[in-house]
């Protein structure tokens, strides 16, 4: 135990500032596209999931896998910007270089969630993926229990609910069981490509998704999202960031 906290004291302070100027994704990663007319068709052949339209790209169904702007660069650029998150489904459509961000909860809910968000997160047929990205929140390097955000065990002592994965017909009556043990007042967030639209497994009929009577009030794009995106996305709901 006693080399364990030596290496600890060794490595010092490790917690990345958030925000941060000039913080952007990694060189490998994709962040929030600008779409363009001109090739839009050929950029939609390409993708695999349906995500673009004449209407821009949607984000919800969005995987990005890069192939729609490798195969039209001139239609589809992907930056390295990672505020990806809306607060309604259509927020998350693209059209040329701008989106709606996500906004912050009423006064009311931010009086109450303002400086303490605890979520239960609910993997609903996930891969995992989405899951490590959230995980990865709670290490020293991010610390989300610092904006006062923690994940609980229980729904009884949580404030809202994190869905990952596609909500499969056999998570589906645990998901709900879920929403109705938490307190009201309480949020749903949709994290994932797949939690928000079913992904690569939409329109699978054993992958219904979220039910339409749990309303979502915040869509985390991204297959799985960044860490940043989703710490992004939090903040912005509970009003800590503008």
């Amino acid at each position: 135990m006693i080399r364990v906290l030596l290496a600890r004291l060794k490595q010092g302070y490790r917690t990345m500032a958030f925000p941060a100027e000039g913080l952007k994704l990694p060189h490998r990663a994709l962040g929030l596209p600008k779409v363009r007319p001109a090739g839009l068709e050929r950029a939609a052949a390409a993708c695999p999931y349906g995500a673009i339209s004449s209407a821009g790209l949607d984000m919800g169904r969005c995987v990005f896998c890069g192939a729609c702007a490798k195969a039209a660069p001139a239609a589809v650029e992907f930056t390295r910007e990672y505020r990806l998150c809306a607060s309604s489904r259509e927020g998350l459509m693209v059209s040329g270089t701008q989106h709606r961000r996500a906004e912050a909860l009423g006064k009311e809910l931010r009086s109450l969630f303002g400086r303490s968000l605890r979520l239960r997160q609910v993997s609903a047929g996930g891969c995992g993926a989405c899951e490590a990205d959230c995980n990865v929140l709670g290490t020293p390097a991010w610390d989300m229990g610092r904006f006062g955000v923690q994940f609980v065990a229980s729904p009884r002592h949580a404030d809202g609910m994190l869905v990952t994965g596609p909500v499969t017909k056999n998570m589906e009556l645990a998901l709900r069981k879920t929403y109705a043990a938490m307190p009201s007042p309480k949020v749903v967030i949709a994290c994932g490509a797949c939690a928000v639209s079913g992904g690569p497994y939409a329109g699978h009929e054993e992958c219904p998704g979220l039910p339409p009577d749990i309303p979502v009030d915040l869509y985390i794009p991204g297959c799985p999202p960044h860490p940043l995106t989703i710490l992004d996305g939090l903040l912005r709901l509970i009003g800590r960031l503008e």
